[in-house]
């Protein structure tokens, strides 16, 4: 995990978090809760439904509900007031959906994004840090293409900061293991019936639970410097192996790679991997700009150059036995999280 600087602390901080009842959202908002001693928890996103039903789960007068959307500034503008910290999540990522409504992917993904830029910027918010996706990595789809844009915005907003003190960063991990459109709840649908669909045998994923993943943000707003992509060192999975753990004794059908799925996961590009930093635990991409300075991150050694970090050429494996170990715990957390009914799946 990345090295905490000791010089921040949540304590009675103002937190944002846009898209704050997204899967991702919820979790880090009660993360957060049940760890730090913050101030308060803005929750910011355009559903009122999910919204007044979190509230009703989760009670605690730190959490705010501020109705939005990305796409206004203003409200932003307004959201960001006194805010000493944004966590950006909000994003239109259904994959299909984005290739069939692209005006609209775009103007949530990039041009959201660079409202949430401006407005922290202007509300001298100390630190951004936006999620990012293994699918901005080399993207096919148009999901992965704003994805890779809103990147770039976000590692650039450092230049736009001027004499301000906004820090700006990104995270970039894959798909989430148990968590709501993941393959795994899907799994457990389709185990009743005694066969699941899985659309490639050679299909791999990265492994990351939603606790896995709150973690890694939390400890990555503490140690970052502006401009560093972080990447979680993560075990690879292949997706026949999990429907093997899921249901053991269900028929396998393939069904063929959909419209703008990869097979594998790429995290780290092969051009990236000349400016990538290995911490061991995770890596460090760093910007090609003449603003940064390698010096926060002195301690990291050159990732190996022109070499992909891909889910398929990963040293790290979960086996099926591996994946019956741990899978439990991804479905426990995600049911802590997100109050959903995955945890009797465990059983």
């Amino acid at each position: 995990m990345p090295t905490t600087a000791a010089a921040f602390d949540w304590r009675d901080k103002v937190v944002l978090v846009t898209g704050g009842t997204g899967t991702f959202g919820q979790a880090f908002t009660r993360f957060l809760l049940e760890s730090e001693p913050i101030g308060a928890i803005r929750i910011f996103s355009r559903d009122e439904l999910k919204q007044s039903e979190f509230a009703r789960r989760v009670k605690d007068d730190r959490i705010r509900l501020l109705l939005g959307d990305v796409r206004d500034r203003d409200r932003l503008h307004r959201a960001m007031d006194g805010v000493d910290v944004v966590v950006h999540a909000a994003a239109l990522k259904q994959v299909p959906l984005c290739e069939y409504n692209p005006f609209e992917a775009v103007k949530t993904n990039i041009l959201g994004a660079e409202n949430v830029i401006d407005a922290a910027i202007d509300r001298h918010v100390g630190r951004v840090i936006a999620l990012s996706t293994d699918k901005a990595a080399n993207p096919i789809n148009l999901y992965g293409a704003t994805k890779l844009c809103a990147e770039k915005l976000v590692v650039q907003g450092n230049a736009y900061v001027g004499a301000g003190a906004t820090l700006f960063s990104c995270v970039r991990y894959g798909n989430v293991a148990a968590s709501r459109g993941s393959v795994v709840p899907l799994f457990i649908e389709q185990r009743t019936s005694g066969r699941i669909t899985l659309t490639d045998k050679r299909m791999t994923r990265f492994w990351i639970t939603v606790g896995e993943a709150v973690r890694f943000v939390k400890t990555c707003v503490e140690s970052m410097h502006g401009g560093e992509i972080f990447v979680p060192r993560l075990p690879s999975v292949r997706t026949a192996e999990l429907a093997a753990a899921v249901a053991p004794e269900a028929k396998i059908d393939e069904v063929g790679v959909r419209p703008g799925e990869k097979l594998h996961e790429v995290l780290v590009t092969v051009d990236e991997s000349r400016h990538t930093l290995d911490l061991g635990d995770f890596f460090v991409i760093q910007p090609q700009h003449p603003w940064w300075s390698r010096e926060p991150w002195s301690a990291g050694r050159s990732m190996q150059a022109e070499r992909a970090y891909a889910s398929d050429t990963n040293d790290r494996w979960l086996s099926v036995a591996d994946i019956t170990k741990v899978l439990p715990r991804a479905l426990s957390e995600a049911s802590h999280y997100e109050a959903t009914v995955l945890a009797s799946a465990a059983e």
